[in-house]
């Protein structure tokens, strides 16, 4: 069966109008009482991953990537707490749930709270069902674009001795970096950034870090993802197998948006507001006794509380970040605001550094698979005019996930939409550089921003096939 954005003679994937499922993650239990019975659940409608949610349109997901993705869905989330109420200790699991911040307008805007608001009654609730610990991925994303800061840099000073050093694409969105690794291959994939995305990272922190903390092996650990797109999905499939996690993947779950809205919605759960958890020094789930003196020790329930957004137009700001940063390292010129002009689109923009007339960096930023294809095209050619692009699969940004904002027909929710891009951009800018607990897992955790363990925490490798399908004529 072939797709509608396919290439390939054949594909495994089924259109989105025949009955047959297509790739699916059925999410088969909800939190609500049935019969009175307390901890009995309802079930829920099945949330299929459509053609249309798959952005990254590589003509096929692989039969043993399709068994996978069955099992990233609420169904597997349920079956964790319902093993955790089980007398056999040996099962339980700690449940820690990790939340993207593109994620909270959403909930914001649908159930009328501010962010901080519904940033508390996300946590509340997720605990209330017997998660333990609630993280924000915001953490993850101060590393991941710090990383693509340096790496920034250093390419552009390595230029003149490596061709495909510049431009500089980056990495952080799944759809994009599957179409590139599936379908584009070589000479695109040596442009990728190899900083870890934010998801990718949260994995490493929480299997790596946080499970060292409370003294855990990472399999006893079962990380969720809350996320606005299904390709996030995808990518907790693709995350390799460090040795420091054993064997573990990163991320177990990742739940959409509309998923976890869904079970709320569903659910008479009474839920009591919470704070989100912070990674550094965060609350053991039992006291340790030290010594022959018998003194409890709990580690200091430090929070940062604060919620705000990177600079950038619902997505993490890569490019403003990266620009102000290489503006400052390599030229000494401070930018206090960027400056975005519209090309093509809205989902099209430049910025540049310019300096008695001479232009010395030029950024872009490529939202959406039309203006992803014409940037291929030039680069291919060798026309393509910029030192970096941040790109994006969701026209308008990670805010437009098909996870989140989506109506009964799965058509995007406009109004809601604009509500949420309002939200958002009303929040505080956090440079990743003023985060203190960023600085202080670089120590902790990494021995140093210049560690060798750096490399391998923070950063990835992409595949990069011999043979891929010239998709560029595709009709986005």
């Amino acid at each position: 069966m072939k797709c509608e954005h396919c290439t390939r003679k054949e594909c495994s994937k089924k259109s989105k109008t025949e009955d047959a499922e297509d790739v699916s993650a059925e999410a088969s239990a909800s939190p609500a009482r049935a019969g009175g019975e307390k901890g009995a659940f309802h079930k829920l409608a099945d949330a299929k991953i459509f053609l249309s949610d798959c952005l990254a349109c590589d003509s096929c997901v692989t039969a043993e990537e399709g068994v996978q993705l069955s099992q990233q869905n609420a169904k597997d989330f349920f079956r964790v707490l319902n093993l955790n109420k089980k007398c056999d200790t040996s099962e339980h699991k700690v449940l820690v749930v990790s939340v993207c911040p593109q994620s909270l307008p959403y909930f914001a805007a649908k159930f009328s709270l501010s962010v901080t608001d519904a940033s508390r009654r996300l946590c509340g609730f997720l605990k209330g069902l017997g998660v333990h610990y609630v993280f924000d991925t915001t953490i993850a994303a101060d590393f991941s674009i710090l990383e693509s800061q340096r790496e920034f840099v250093r390419r552009y000073q390595q230029h003149g001795q490596d061709a495909c050093a510049l431009p500089m694409l980056t990495s952080a969105c799944p759809g994009w970096v599957r179409y590139a690794e599936r379908v584009l291959g070589r000479p695109v994939t040596p442009h990728l950034c190899t900083a870890k995305s934010p998801q990718q990272v949260m994995g490493s922190l929480v299997k790596d870090y946080f499970a060292r903390q409370q003294n855990l092996s990472p399999e006893k650990i079962f990380h969720v993802i809350v996320a606005p797109c299904y390709d996030k999905k995808l990518e907790a499939l693709r995350e390799g197998f460090p040795a420091a996690l054993h064997g573990s993947r990163g991320v177990d779950c990742v739940l959409t948006s509309g998923e976890i809205a869904q079970i709320m919605e569903q659910s008479d759960l009474s839920v009591k507001d919470a704070a989100v958890d912070t990674l550094l020094r965060a609350p053991v789930l039992c006291l340790v006794v030290e010594g022959e003196t018998g003194v409890c020790r709990r580690f200091g329930d430090c929070r940062e509380e604060r919620v705000g957004r990177r600079d950038g137009a619902g997505a993490d700001g890569y490019l403003a970040h990266v620009f102000r940063h290489a503006a400052k390292e390599l030229f000494d010129e401070h930018v206090e605001e960027v400056t975005y002009r519209a090309l093509r689109n809205r989902d099209f923009q430049e910025v540049t550094l310019e300096k008695n007339g001479e232009v010395l960096l030029r950024f872009a930023a490529a939202y959406g698979f039309r203006n992803i294809q014409n940037m291929v095209l030039k680069l291919r050619r060798g026309r393509l005019p910029y030192h970096f692009v941040e790109v994006l699969a969701c026209p308008r940004g990670c805010l437009n996930g098909r996870g989140q904002a989506r109506t009964e027909d799965g058509q995007a929710d406009k109004a809601l939409l604009r509500q949420m891009e309002g939200i958002y951009s009303a929040l505080p800018v956090h440079p990743p550089e003023t985060s203190a607990h960023v600085q202080a897992l670089y120590q902790e955790w990494l021995e140093g921003s210049d560690s060798p363990k750096v490399q391998e925490a923070l950063h990835t490798t992409f595949q990069s096939p011999e043979h891929c399908t010239d998709s560029l004529d595709i009709k986005w």
